[in-house]
């Protein structure tokens, strides 16, 4: 298979942009679940009968699933095609979505939503190769990747609104319903619009020893997380995960090293640009989903919203998002080195951190949440188009499955650690205010309050830390990304473009 270096045309793909929207939607569905389920997880406990002590696997049945999988979906949409897995992808995922919402028994649920996960995890890296091969020129890739990336960010607090709307005035199973129409659409569009070059394909063997390496080390690794966040981080069977997880990620990239087939060639990660935006995406991803975890109990357990209410206090950080995407993150991305867009958007994320960890019972959203919000979002929005897209800039067609899926990688883990850890700082932090300051209430009000207080101070707590996260987020981007901006490119290294349906 040849290839030549060569600056690709701009309409080396006549159907791209229209090809964008049907991506997007995949993207958009895929992000609103996220957190759409979330919001109606009461609901359906209640009507499934789940335990209290089982209801986490709704949440954690997907985040395993996918993340143990997506360096696997990586590899199908470089084997397979990215439209095919791509279709596939969204099939998958509208007949899992239709599983979870016919569900009548908590094991027919969380099957559901391992299922969506898997698919989810072919989905995602193929939609974000197709725009690697797509959008071959600077100005047009900044531009797809920054839209990209507002819905990458978006997406979730969108969820958190959808999700209450639905839960509120229909009933929980259209949160799973709902991405029946998504992906019928996208697919549908997909089909006939999208067009990836010929000749980008790694035909090469699947290499199985990675394939189970990788998926159970990845699943070792987050249900760790998950883990210490429900029994402790001195569990048995916690530090046993993260024991397994070390080993076998351990023997992964052994393996990795010997084979001439990779599942994940050691060259793409060990770029010093890929790595510091997976490292400093990942790192920022610990402190961003810790924070709408607790902004979303905040508003609706101390602020007393509805979970209407509470989705739509987050639309100003979807604001800030969309801004910081289509207006700084693409129009600069092209003009400045992407570490002066991720560096800095990072560190106005901080900035917001730094406001919600000032947070007190009587705090008002309009002084603190909302500020907050908006720079949370201005500075996520500027960093998301270039982490997005550099990851697959220059890099070799066959390799563009498996470095999308990376991007998505680094995001599933650090948001299990983020929320695994930043709750783990919380209830420690509450534990010890209601401890301290309990025998100085004397009424069962006033115990409350304590009570309340304390939930408040652990907020707090885990947000300063949020804060320090992104402080280093920052840092890594600033030292290790050092690649100059894609519309100074004088050359990308792609596959010859003939157009092949």
């Amino acid at each position: 298979m040849s290839r030549t270096a060569f600056k690709a045309p701009g309409d080396a793909h006549a159907n791209r942009w229209k090809a964008l929207v049907f991506i997007a939607l995949a993207q958009l569905m895929v992000v609103l679940d996220t957190t759409i389920v979330n919001i109606a997880l009461p609901s359906a406990q209640q009507d499934l009968g789940i335990s209290d002590g089982d209801r986490q696997w709704v949440v954690t049945a997907y985040a395993l699933a996918f993340g143990g999988l997506l360096l696997f979906g990586g590899r199908v949409s470089d084997l397979w095609g990215r439209k095919k897995a791509f279709v596939m992808g969204l099939v998958g995922f509208a007949a899992a979505s239709a599983l979870g919402g016919a569900a009548t028994t908590g094991a027919a649920m969380f099957g559901a939503r391992a299922l969506q996960g898997a698919f989810g995890a072919v989905l995602a890296p193929a939609a974000l190769s197709l725009l690697a091969v797509m959008f071959t020129d600077g100005k047009e890739r900044a531009k797809a990747f920054g839209i990209f990336g507002a819905i990458a960010g978006g997406g979730s607090a969108v969820g958190f609104i959808l999700g209450g709307v639905l839960t509120e005035y229909m009933d929980w199973r259209w949160t799973f319903f709902v991405n029946i129409p998504f992906a019928i659409a996208a697919a549908t569009g997909a089909y006939f619009v999208v067009r990836e070059p010929e000749g980008s394909r790694n035909r090469s063997p699947l290499d199985i020893p990675g394939v189970v390496l990788s998926t159970l080390g990845l699943v070792s690794l987050v249900y760790g997380f998950t883990r210490a966040e429900s029994d402790g981080w001195s569990d048995t069977t916690t530090i046993s995960l993260f024991v397994a997880s070390a080993v076998l990620l351990l023997a992964f990239v052994i393996t990795e090293a010997k084979l001439k087939a990779p599942l994940l060639p050691l060259r793409v990660v060990t770029d010093r640009n890929r790595g510091g935006v997976y490292l400093s995406l990942g790192i920022a991803v610990i402190a961003t989903f810790g924070s709408f975890l607790f902004l979303t109990y905040f508003l609706q357990v101390v602020k007393g919203y509805s979970p209407v209410e509470s989705g739509f206090s987050f639309l100003p950080m979807v604001a800030g998002m969309m801004v910081g995407s289509t207006q700084i993150g693409t129009r600069l991305g092209t003009r400045i080195p992407a570490r002066f867009l991720m560096g800095p958007g990072f560190l106005v994320s901080a900035v917001g951190m730094l406001l919600l960890a000032r947070l007190e019972v009587g705090s008002s959203y309009a002084s603190t949440v909302l500020p907050a919000l908006v720079l949370l979002g201005l500075g996520m929005g500027t960093a998301l188009p270039p982490a997005m897209s550099l990851p697959t800039l220059g890099i070799e067609p066959r390799d563009a499955g498996v470095a999308s899926a990376m991007i998505n990688t680094s995001q599933q883990v650090g948001g299990a650690i983020g929320t695994a850890l930043l709750n783990t700082i919380a209830a420690s932090a509450t534990t010890s205010y209601v401890k301290d300051h309990i025998a100085d209430a004397a009424t069962k009000p006033q115990q409350q309050l304590v009570q309340l207080q304390g939930v408040v101070h652990g907020y707090a707590n885990a947000l300063w830390f949020g804060v320090g996260v992104l402080l280093i987020a920052t840092l890594i981007a600033l030292t290790l990304v050092n690649r100059r901006p894609a519309g100074e490119d004088a050359e990308v290294e792609v596959a010859v473009p003939v157009v092949a349906h």
